[in-house]
């Protein structure tokens, strides 16, 4: 019980003093106005986004951005009014609704729809938005001021997610905590380095680096789209990853059970459906969050001041995660157990892929999908 308490608490002392500061929840995208202000377009694919997607809409024809703005919203065979809620903002010049296309076969839905958004776009500078991210209005302006101002080919940010439900203020933050952990941004944005990930809900891309990177269709099947394009994109140019408070998300997660579809819908690809891939992670993650909680409860003498100590640092290095979410610190000792919830879910995810369910989202099933 000591050997494995201590392999623990080294596991977590490493991620704290090695893993490039993960848990750190920086950096963050700054106000800033550029000068010049180079044109852009922005693209917003929607599929049954009508909660959402007046008040997305909204606040991107509200942006104070000084040079010329184009919004291309893509309604993707939307069944619940997107399009016509859309198309009652569209007397406003700079927005055009684009009806969808079927999807061919190879592509997901969103990508197709974001392809025939940029097929139609003209500025060299690419917003790529989603259909639930309302924006402050002077994100596109920092965006465009950032990705200027450092020569940079892709600017992404994690936006500030929903957190209200009971199921949301447990997990939601957790997501994010976990995201860092598996791509530090400082990693991502330092250009020595192989790690790069992108956060699918706020991209600003130049369209140039984006056709050298063999555009929407080198990535056509991939659910995990924004790290897949930044994959792409990162061994040809700058890129950049960070956190904004400047774009939320307003879509919702009101139970447990709609978080365990999200985390499910995508784990077991991000794992590239390999079964040695799972167990390791499970080996991993247990090691990780079960091990200092059980020695803490169940140990005794030296083997339980070892788990009391992984199980303390593991709530230190959250704790800068739930400020960010503005939840209480007495969150952060209950990271073990939403731990073994993601843990649950992936597992999940997989025996999902070995009973051939296959992915479903937005009404659509995907099998055989990219990483």
């Amino acid at each position: 019980m000591m050997a494995v308490a201590l392999i623990a608490l080294a596991a977590w002392l490493w991620l704290l003093l090695a893993h490039d500061r993960f848990w750190r929840s920086g950096p963050e995208l700054a106000p800033a106005h550029p000068d010049p202000a180079p044109a852009v377009d922005i693209v917003v694919p929607a599929r049954n986004e009508a909660e959402t997607i007046g008040e997305a809409l909204g606040s991107l024809l509200a942006q104070d951005y000084p040079g010329t703005m184009r919004i291309l919203m893509v309604d993707d065979g939307s069944m619940d009014g997107t399009g016509a809620i859309a198309r009652g903002l569209a007397a406003d010049q700079r927005l055009t609704v684009l009806t969808g296309t079927p999807t061919p076969p190879g592509w997901s839905g969103k990508l197709w729809a974001l392809s025939e958004g940029i097929r139609h776009a003209e500025a060299d500078l690419l917003l790529l938005t989603d259909a639930d991210i309302v924006h402050a209005p002077g994100h596109l302006s920092a965006l465009v001021a950032k990705a200027e101002a450092d020569g940079l080919d892709l600017v992404s940010e994690m936006v500030t997610l929903r957190c209200e439900s009971l199921a949301e203020r447990a997990l939601v933050p957790a997501f994010v905590f976990f995201f860092q952990l598996l791509y530090p941004f400082a990693a991502v944005n330092d250009p020595r380095r192989p790690v790069a990930a992108a956060a699918g809900g706020s991209m600003l891309a130049r369209r140039a680096a984006l056709d050298q990177a063999g555009g929407i269709a080198a990535i056509k099947s991939a659910l995990i789209d924004d790290v897949a394009l930044a994959q792409r994109m990162k061994p040809r140019g700058a890129i950049w990853l960070g956190h904004t408070r400047m774009a939320k998300s307003r879509r919702a997660y009101p139970d447990f059970a709609e978080i365990w579809r999200m985390i499910a819908r995508t784990a077991f690809v991000q794992l590239r459906h390999s079964a040695p891939m799972l167990v390791a992670t499970v080996g991993g993650l247990g090691l990780l969050f079960l091990v200092p909680p059980a020695v803490a409860i169940f140990g005794s003498g030296a083997a339980r001041a070892v788990g009391l100590g992984g199980w303390a640092l593991s709530a230190l290095l959250y704790a800068p995660t739930l400020r960010r979410f503005r939840r209480s610190l007495l969150w952060a000792p209950l990271l073990p157990l939403i731990g073994c919830f993601y843990l649950a879910a992936t597992i999940g995810s997989a025996i999902d892929h070995w009973r051939g369910r296959g992915v479903h989202w937005k009404g659509r099933q995907y099998r055989g999908v990219a990483p």
